[in-house]
């Protein structure tokens, strides 16, 4: 069998196994991949210039879709450029096949061109790396080439996660003029059945005994893309309090708790005592909630079980006490006894109450809180949070875009809204081509929230030619990396503006010209409300860039989290 067709038939494979995406970026040596992806009837493909912006374009797909997409580049440091998207689908548990092409083993480190050491290119942040090997003429070498390929692609699942595999390829990259591309059907396809892992009868036994004996329970969510048990009736049923960010994607139950990285943010230590846990149950990935992690560490709980079907466990709060394998619908509809139920109540009613009352305080805050401040971001945020169409997909860049966002929070009657974020490195590196990622595949509404930073870094995420009528961008867009004013220590520096701040002039119209995209600013409160109407309604890509100052933004934050405050301390005066 030749080189040529080995590469057709890899596509073949992929093809067997599901694989309806793949994200090529233009070259010389990756041209067979190219072609034998392109020219596949079951594969859809699309090219993308920026092989880190195609990284994460693909890591957007495969995020919305839950199954794996292929990336194909060239040799050289093209590959390294997929770096950053893919250590974020590593911890974010996303499904990536990444296909480099590389020289023969002999021409490396030989000065040869776009020629460097590929092989393990990106370490410990794949699941599995692979090597396909150059010379498949012998049979066994025919078995190992196939087997490769398969191991690499079910590797993708269970948990979700990049996997690479390394092609080196000799020349001729091309068929031969006129010869027809030939897909064989009768290649070797192995796939890896997938189930779920279940708790043993002793297992089980066991953690209802310890269910019974703690008396005051909390169940923490972090990012997550569904829910699939009703959270209302822990909540409701139980008085077990459930939290979660907006990256949580709970926020359509409306029992569940939202504001916590607000109001844990501003207590003294008596109420902190008061909402410790003495069981704490998580499941999900990262939290966005600092003030909840600090809380956590220092208020812990005396047994901490982790839900996880799958995968490698983080001990956040430095508290695991119980990993549990299963998922949480399946380990909260075994562990919850209906007997029990008046006893838990009774347990858990004053726990449950306290942590509901800070809630409210928080809603209260957030509802209440104006001031006579121009245009700033916080409340920028807080228009736009409300007026979002009802089932869009929210992408969330990193910084201040996904603080803010989860300051304000969605309603239950937002159930709809599905929230993404890169929170598996936190960069901002991605964010615009996550998002365009998420618009190619998808007919709803997409609706990137970003900061000014975030955009412009990643402006290559617009360069091809694919249009985006459902992408809806908003840009905060206050001239430099605003965070830095936010934090205590850089505004102190006398090097803040110049090397923390990153002071910038650009404006998003001159992204918006270069791509033929609509273009809308606002500047004041009044103007807000009307262009936020003409971006829903547009029929193309849109961007509207909003503008703000630094200063009044820090201002305004810092009122806001005075006013809690203030808040909180009248409460506290009021129960003693």
């Amino acid at each position: 069998m030749g080189q040529l067709q080995s590469i057709f038939n890899l596509t073949e494979i992929c093809a067997q196994h599901g694989i309806e995406h793949a994200i090529l970026s233009p070259g010389s040596r990756c041209a067979p991949i190219t072609l034998a992806f392109t020219r596949h009837p079951k594969i859809t493909t699309k090219t993308i210039s920026d092989e880190r912006s195609a990284a994460f374009i693909a890591l957007g797909m495969a995020q919305y879709t839950k199954k794996p997409v292929v990336l194909v580049c060239t040799s050289g440091s093209a590959a390294y450029n997929y770096a950053p998207a893919i250590a974020e689908a590593y911890y974010q548990q996303i499904p990536l096949l990444v296909l480099t092409a590389d020289r023969p083993p002999e021409w490396i480190d030989q000065y040869d061109g776009q020629t460097i050491r590929q092989e393990n290119i990106y370490g410990n942040h794949v699941k599995a790396s692979f090597t396909l090997p150059v010379d498949i003429t012998h049979n066994d070498a025919q078995w190992h080439f196939y087997r490769t390929i398969n191991e690499a692609i079910n590797k993708t699942s269970q948990p979700f996660g990049p996997v690479h595999i390394n092609i080196p390829l000799r020349e001729p990259f091309y068929p031969e003029e006129g010869k027809k591309i030939q897909f064989t059907n009768d290649i070797p396809v192995f796939k890896e059945e997938l189930g779920i892992p279940s708790l043993l009868p002793s297992q089980l036994e066991k953690l209802k005994k310890d269910w019974s004996q703690f008396h005051n329970k909390l169940i923490v969510i972090g990012q997550t893309d569904s829910i699939d048990f009703p959270i209302n009736d822990l909540t409701e049923k139980y008085k077990i309090p459930v939290l979660g960010d907006i990256i949580s994607n709970a926020h359509g139950n409306k029992t569940v708790i939202r504001h916590q990285d607000l109001f844990l943010g501003g207590h003294n230590g008596k109420v902190h005592q008061s909402l410790q846990p003495d069981l704490l149950i998580t499941f999900g990935k990262s939290l966005i909630s600092k003030n909840l992690k600090l809380f956590l560490r220092k208020y812990k709980p005396k047994a901490h079980w982790h839900i996880q079907p799958f995968g490698k466990v983080a001990d956040t709060f430095q508290s695991l006490t119980n990993i549990i394998r299963t998922t949480p619908k399946t380990f909260f509809n075994t562990i919850v006894d209906e007997k029990d139920h008046s006893l838990m109540l009774q347990k858990q009613g004053f726990f449950y109450k306290t942590w509901n009352i800070e809630e409210q305080k928080a809603i209260q805050q957030v509802n209440e809180f104006s001031t006579n401040e121009p245009l700033n971001e916080l409340e920028a945020y807080q228009i736009v949070m409300k007026i979002l169409p009802s089932e869009c997909s929210l992408h969330l860049a990193n910084s201040m875009a996904v603080r803010y966002a989860n300051f304000i929070g969605l309603q239950p009657q937002q159930a709809k809204v599905k929230v993404f974020a890169n929170r598996g490195t936190s960069g901002i590196d991605g964010s615009n081509s996550t998002a365009v990622g998420s618009t190619l595949i998808s007919d709803k509404t997409t609706v990137l929230l970003t900061g000014d930073m975030a955009f412009f870094y990643d402006r290559n995420s617009f360069w091809h030619n694919y249009d985006l009528p459902n992408l809806k961008i908003i840009v905060f867009n206050n001239h430099g990396g605003g965070i830095f004013n936010m934090i205590k220590g850089p505004s102190d520096q006398s090097e803040y503006k110049e090397y923390f701040e990153t002071d910038q002039k650009l404006s998003a119209k001159s992204v918006a010209q270069e791509h033929g995209f609509e273009y809308i600013s606002c500047n004041s409160t009044k103007k807000l409300n009307i262009a936020l109407k003409d971006l829903f309604e547009s029929k193309i890509t849109t961007i509207l860039e909003i503008e703000t100052t630094s200063e009044i933004n820090k201002k305004v934050l810092q009122m806001f989290k005075e006013y809690f405050e203030i808040l909180d301390t009248k409460t506290i005066e009021q129960n003693d």
